[in-house]
């Protein structure tokens, strides 16, 4: 790669009238992330509206393959099929994409990084840096659950190794984009006015209901959404089939859509190798970046989703060990995790990557 770093980059935003995008945006400003020229990007359908960014307006524009022309960073939230024809483009023009999608997720050298659990995935990687054949690259925004979860249990797992995971999800509307979240408000109107519920978005009621997630199914009976889970935790640790430390922690996930507007909620019980009380947990968790811990046992007050919805830490509660376990060797914990999917699990992490590309 070539050395010439950027440290006012050229950013463009590819989806800038979603969830997601909003919330780039919003981010963007709040963390005072140096840019120089601002491109929000869109499908044609979206194109000539208005975003505000610190108190200006841009127009959206159409995205093409001449939209990357002199950007250099890219984050991209506008579906798998819309980063896998228009990210390599991105990057082939020289624009490093930090892309939000599952497209390239498992693609061998595409990192996928969570920065507080893996920054030397991207050591070395700067804007402004290409390879010899010109193009800068791809780096991979983990599932928003995936995300939650590896910012609470990873301080964990690197004190006393976690052999099995077994994760209950309880994910909100913000997961599935604006209008997911539209459909919940408004068919909760619709509820509580006595009529039927209106459903575009889900193919059941989803106000006063909760349901297994809508991914597919695959074939061994675990829909996409979880197994995203598995493999995502794998290639984040830097686990294998091999033997000892790299051996691939053991992961059960189900994942669960529920009514509320903005941040999921986790269930996690973990496995240990070697012993860890619940006080012992707790500390190494108040000193995790990117943690708040809420366990008052003493008046019941844990981590809702409420608290985290516009936090941008990943609020950890019920630490507790697993009484299940009858002794034995290593130990277990239970804990309950709230992170906002928009925040932490999108649009922050995305952002927190591009900072340390600078």
């Amino acid at each position: 790669m070539s050395a010439n770093a950027v440290s006012t980059p050229n950013v463009a935003i590819v989806g800038a009238t979603g969830a997601v995008g909003q919330e780039f945006l919003r981010v963007l400003a709040e963390r005072k992330f140096p840019i120089g020229k601002l491109v929000p990007l869109a499908s044609a359908r979206s194109a000539g509206k208005r975003v505000n960014f610190q108190g200006a307006n841009y127009t959206v524009e159409e995205l093409t393959d001449d939209s990357f022309k002199g950007i250099d960073l890219a984050l991209f939230s506008a579906g798998g099929g819309i980063s896998k024809q228009f990210a390599p483009i991105a990057a082939q023009a020289g624009a490093v994409v930090v892309d939000n999608s599952s497209a390239f997720r498992m693609t061998d050298g595409v990192p996928l990084v969570v920065p507080e659990v893996n920054p030397e995935a991207i050591d070395g990687w700067r804007l402004g840096r290409r390879s010899a054949d010109g193009s800068a690259g791809i780096i991979a925004n983990p599932n928003c659950s995936t995300i939650i979860m590896l910012v609470a249990v990873t301080p964990l797992h690197r004190a006393a190794g976690v052999e099995r995971i077994v994760v209950s999800t309880y994910q909100a509307a913000s997961g599935a984009g604006a209008a997911a979240m539209l459909e919940l408000e408004s068919q909760t109107r619709q509820v509580l006015a006595g009529d039927p519920p209106t459903c575009d978005v889900f193919p059941c009621q989803y106000a006063f209901n909760l349901f297994s997630h809508n991914s597919a199914i695959e074939s061994n009976g675990y829909n996409t959404e979880e197994m995203k889970m598995v493999r995502e935790t794998h290639k984040i640790w830097g686990q294998s089939d091999g033997e000892g430390s790299a051996k691939r922690v053991g992961i059960t996930a189900t994942c669960i859509r529920v009514p509320v507007m903005r941040a999921h909620a986790e269930s996690i019980n973990l496995t240990l190798r070697n012993p860890l009380d619940a006080a012992e947990a707790e500390r190494l968790l108040r000193n995790a970046p990117g943690v708040s811990v809420i366990n008052d046992n003493d008046n019941n007050r844990f981590p809702m989703p409420l608290d985290a919805s516009g936090n941008d830490d990943v609020l950890v509660g019920r630490i507790r060990a697993d009484i299940s376990r009858n002794g034995g060797p290593g130990g277990g914990l239970d804990l309950f995790v709230c992170g906002d999917q928009l925040r932490k699990g999108a649009a922050l992490n995305a952002v927190q990557i591009a900072e340390m590309l600078i």
